[in-house]
Order: structure tokens, then sequence, then C-alpha cells
């Protein structure tokens, strides 16, 4: 039986830990940023670049508080939770500035406090004082955000679900020797850790095969059997789905119960505590996402990106509240999906990608009964690896971009070694979206053809002529900063 997120304990120690945010935030205004996303989408290339741009006061035009030129400072302070490791800012930042190597993928949560002093744009208020916004920003695995929805199910309905994906077209080949190896056990048999381990292994080794670029899934929960951290190894994350699981309670000493008391203690170890520390914490949340490897991968990745995204709608606390209901019980009153890597398109197919991911996520609202309210889509890149240029072909101009292909990467059987510049033509996305989803929801139509998707290196940026690295370059960036600070700094 589903059971709710939340018990009426962790709703108490939620109530706590707000009422202690909003006092502290009486005396300093601050607002928590979520920053999450599903694989290979760019969480931290964004934060890195949204940090950047306000620290060297990037070209923001779309950002009111910048362009009109009300931002006085930002700087970087003390985060106020020392048990939560820092965001290696400074470390991503001359990675791409110096080394211009993307940096690594978020494997565990990490913060970081941004100070922007501004003047307000009302009269009245710059009369007492100046402005002063704490912007905390959180970064988390979109994997553990995609955990939460377990908290509504019991060991019998996760592993239905399990079993369900993992038979899928799509996965059935990379789940086979799980699937395979649980066919030969009786869940009733005597619990065996030798047994427990291997389902754990194998089970692990089919989630990583689907997250692989080829297949781009991004369903993919238990999270944490992707990025165990400090838990490798241990009881909690020893379990595995029993697709063939029997009617009825499970056996004392059973394989079955085994698996059943260590998924309740995954659950209560690692899913309650971050929900509760973090998630319930969030004043507003990005989740970025990568669409265009979804749609190259396929049908099946497209939808799996349209059932994680379900997922992750279903596990915030969107809409606003009064004063009374904000102390005890915060809500996230706007969420924005990114679709990341613009700039590997020709901007003639921004706006077309932007409007894919729109019905995307709509589409995902409409599967958990939500209007979808409080929720913006956009697409964006927050660090601009390409420019836009002419080719001429046969007489013919076509748009390409242009940047330097990572070592490694292939185009058209060419090689490349990460110092040589190459324009590509990548593609059109069609003009009304209707045409994509129409053959997304119909397998005798063939889906569109696949974009040229390369991965270039980070921009060469020019230094001032003070030696000062210039702001990094961007797709609106700026659009996302005001949907998500304007207000806030008005």
């Amino acid at each position: 039986m589903s059971s709710p997120i939340t018990s009426i304990t962790d709703e108490a120690l939620i109530a706590f830990d707000t009422l202690a945010d909003r006092a502290s935030s009486l005396i300093q205004p601050t607002l928590r940023l979520g920053v999450t996303g599903l694989s290979r989408a760019g969480k931290t290339v964004f934060i890195t670049a949204l940090v950047h741009n306000l620290l060297h006061g990037g070209r923001l035009p779309m950002f009111e508080a910048a362009h009109s030129g009300r931002l006085a400072r930002s700087f970087l302070d003390a985060q106020p939770d020392d048990a939560v490791p820092r965001f290696q800012y400074e470390d991503h930042a001359a990675r791409m500035l110096s080394e211009r190597i993307w940096p690594d993928s978020t494997r565990a949560i990490s913060e970081l406090r941004l100070v922007i002093e501004y003047e307000s744009a009302s009269g009245w208020n710059r009369f007492f004082s100046g402005g002063r916004l704490c912007l905390d920003i959180v970064d988390y695995p979109g994997e553990w955000l995609l955990d939460l929805p377990l908290l509504r199910q019991d060991f019998a309905e996760f592993s239905l679900n399990a079993a369900s994906l993992a038979r899928s077209p799509v996965r059935h080949d990379l789940a086979a020797p799980w699937l395979e190896k649980a066919a030969t056990i009786d869940p009733h048999k005597q619990a065996d850790e030798a047994d427990a381990r291997e389902l754990a292994r194998l089970f692990t080794d089919y989630l990583r095969a689907c997250k692989r670029e080829e297949r781009a899934l991004s369903t993919l929960p238990p999270g944490r059997f992707l990025m165990p951290g400090d838990l490798d190894g241990s009881p909690a994350l020893t379990f595995a789905p029993l697709p063939n699981l029997p009617d009825g309670a499970a056996p004392r000493g059973s394989l079955m119960a085994m698996m059943q008391r260590r998924y309740e203690s995954y659950k209560q170890v690692v899913v309650k505590p971050f929900f509760r520390e973090h998630v319930a914490r969030l004043d507003r949340q990005i989740v970025l996402i990568d669409a265009m490897q979804a749609m190259n991968a396929g049908r099946e990745a497209v939808i799996d990106l349209e059932r994680a995204l379900s997922d992750v709608l279903s596990c915030f606390r969107p809409g606003g509240g009064n004063f009374l209901t904000n102390l005890v019980s915060r809500r996230i009153d706007k969420v924005l999906i990114a679709a990341t890597k613009a700039d590997h398109l020709h901007h003639e197919s921004h706006d077309r990608l932007e409007a894919i991911a729109r019905r995307i996520v709509e589409r995902a609202s409409a599967n958990i009964g939500s209007s979808g309210a409080h929720i913006e889509v956009m697409a964006m890149a927050a660090v601009r690896a390409t420019r836009e240029a002419t080719a001429r072909q046969g007489g013919e101009e076509l748009p390409v971009i242009v940047g330097t292909p990572l070592a490694g990467e292939r185009i058209g059987g060419e090689l490349f070694d990460g110092n040589r510049k190459t324009a590509i033509f990548p593609g059109d996305l069609p003009r009304n979206p209707d045409s994509f989803f129409k053959a997304l929801d119909s397998v005798s139509q063939p889906m569109l053809p696949e974009i040229n998707i390369v991965r270039f290196r980070p921009p060469l940026i020019e230094e001032s002529e003070g030696g000062v690295k210039l702001s990094l370059p961007h797709i609106r960036l700026d659009r996302a900063l005001e949907y998500l600070l304007g207000d806030r700094l008005a």
C-alpha cells in the first residue's frame, strides 16, 4: 500500500527547521535555490557560470537588476551549513577558464553562499537602506531526487515497478543478467548474504548501463546505487527488487524478508533525511535536463525522460502561502525546467527546443494530475561553447556552429585532438512540436532525424586589460536568473 512521503514526525522536524530558517532570514534575507538535473545535464557548469557572471559583471541584459545597474556587488561568503561540503566554485572555474576542461559531474550534495548587494527598484526602500540577499545554492544529484517517490512505495510496489521497467524493450537486454539470476532464486529460501550481494551487484550494473550515453535513460532508482559514497558495501545498499515476488508476508529469516528490511532501511537512512534536511528547505528549484541527448537516443529515452520528470515534479511542494503557513511549512514557489546545451543548435532551433521541452513537461505534469502551475521551461546554455556562422554547400548556405571538439570526438570518421576548431551543421528541430510528439506516440512512425551532437571544449575566454578573465558567455542564463531571483531583488 502506498504511504505518504512524510510522517507526522518528519513534518514536525521540517516545521522546526523552517522556523529556524525564517527567523534567520528576518535578520539576513536568504533564498535557498536547489540545483539538480538528470544525467549529463550540466549542474556543475550551471552553478559555476551563474556565480562567475554575478561576481564578474557578466552580460545579463534580461536580468533586470543587472541591466538597470542596480547590482552593487556580489561576493562569496561562508555557507550556513557546516556539515555540508562546500561547492568548489574556484576549482571548477579554474578548470573551465584556464584549462578549458569541463568540471566533473555532481557526485554528492554541496552548498555555496553568494551574497548579492543591490539597490531596490523602489525609491522608498532605497531611502532606508541598501538591499542584501544571501543566495544559498544547494547542488545535489538528480538521481537522489528520483529516490523520493520510493517513500510512497513498499517493497512489493518497488519490485513490481522495477521489474516492469526492466522488461521494457529499451532495457530488457541490459537487465537480462539480473532478471535471469533473480528467476533462479526462491524469495522464500533462507536469507543468504552471497545471494543478496550478487543480486545487488547485477541490479547496479543494469542501472549503470541504462545511464550510458547510447541509452540516455533517466529513471534509475535507487540513486545511491550509482553514487554510494560512504555507504558503499553497507546493508542499506545491499538489496535488489525481486521480480517474481510471491503474495503474502515474507517468512521470517527468508531472503524476501532480508530484502524488504534493507529496502525500508534505505528509505529511513538515506532518502528521508535527504528530503527533510535539504529538499524540504528549498525556496526555489531549477531542474536541468538534456532533452537533445534523449531525442537522439530514441523514442524510449524521451518517454523515460517524461517519466522521470513526472517523478521529479511530484516531489516538490509547489505553490505559495501566506505569512503564517510559510513560517512552519516551506513551499517551493518557482520551479524552472531548463533544457541545456542550446549552444549545440543554431539559434533558429532554440525556440523549437524550448517548445519540445515545454510539451514534455506539460505531459509529465498531466501524468501526476498537476496543472504545471509555478513551473517555467526554457532552453539555455549556461556556458556557450560555440559561435554561429554560415557555410556554403552545393550552392546553398547552411547555418553552422563553430567550436573546438573535445579530444576523441569523431565527426564523419574524422578524429579530433581537442585543439582544432571545426564547423558543423547540427540539424534542425521541427518548427511545430506536434510532428515530434505525433511520431513519439506512434511506434509505426519513425522518430525525427538525429541532431549532430558534438561535445565541445569550453570557450577560450579573453582577459581584460587588468588580466582578469571576462565573464563566461551563455545563452539565456540571464532569463533564468530573472525568473529565479528577479522578484527578490526588486
